[in-house]
């Protein structure tokens, strides 16, 4: 294996763990990256999706005591049962419309306008939902959550299959603007990331398997490692960090992200998907 290809892959791992929690957009950030590094094939693309399982494993590190508390209570406490059950009904709108939209979605919306414009509208919107009033706020944590809650979550989710949303974002800001707290949206969003992230990284490991040999394993290896330390780094700095900020300086660094975009584009410095 090329040192040079391994650097390359701790790079992207690194790019991936920082981005994939924050309200930022991990897809754009890779695809910029990527192609400032070269690695634009369909081998990559497949890569790109499989680290997103090194962030995952930063999350359920961090979660750790609650997710354990969970599964040894499924028998007995009907809060950790209520738990489990949104997170199913949460997932459940993504394996649905994904499987139905994502090829048609991949396709035709990875376009340097279709990301800039969402990265930019994605900015706005969290300005909007920073300005809610406190009375807004009707769900503190994520224990207080019902079924129709994590139903609306899950379906705002689904926005994130247009590239340049963000999943964080959408589900982190959907779930404010929804009622939710900020650190029950974020709980929820970390949650509702490891049914999600996993299944993606896993199908598409399976669907595009032909392209894939041992020779591969590593790349994958080296961008997995990297995505969980830079991951498990930015999960614990931003459950600090939303004890007492807010998320508009994400929402500026969005719109100027947007326009570094289409900047990268028309100028050619950024090769994006047929």
């Amino acid at each position: 294996m090329d040192l040079l290809l391994l650097i390359k892959a701790a790079i992207m791992g690194i790019v991936e763990g920082l981005t994939e929690f924050l309200p930022i957009s991990s897809t754009g950030h890779l695809i910029l990256t990527g192609s400032l590094l070269g690695m634009t094939d369909d081998k990559s693309k497949v890569f790109d999706v499989a680290i997103q399982t090194g962030a995952i494993f930063a999350v359920i590190l961090v979660y750790w005591q609650r997710l354990r508390d969970t599964a040894a209570g499924l028998g007995s406490d009907v809060r950790a049962r209520r738990f489990v059950l949104n997170v199913a009904i949460g997932f459940l709108p993504a394996v649905v419309l994904g499987l139905l939209f994502g090829k048609a979605i991949k396709a035709h919306l990875f376009t340097p306008v279709i990301v800039a414009s969402s990265f930019i509208a994605g900015g706005f919107v969290i300005l909007w939902a920073e300005r809610r009033p406190a009375s807004a706020v009707r769900v503190q944590d994520v224990d207080a959550m019902g079924p129709l809650d994590a139903l609306k979550v899950g379906l705002v989710q689904c926005l994130a299959m247009i590239p340049g949303t963000s999943r964080s974002g959408a589900t982190i800001i959907g779930g404010m603007l929804l009622g939710l707290s900020r650190q029950a949206a974020t709980d929820f969003s970390f949650f509702l990331a490891i049914p999600t992230l996993i299944g993606a990284g896993l199908y598409s490991l399976y669907k595009e398997r032909a392209l894939l040999s041992l020779a591969d394993l590593p790349l994958f290896a080296v961008g997995l490692v990297f995505s969980f330390l830079s991951a498990w780094i930015c999960v614990r700095w931003l459950l600090r960090y939303i004890a007492s900020h807010s998320f508009v300086p994400f929402a500026w660094y969005r719109i100027a992200f947007g326009i570094v975009v289409l900047a990268t584009a028309w100028t050619g410095v950024v090769t994006w998907a047929d």
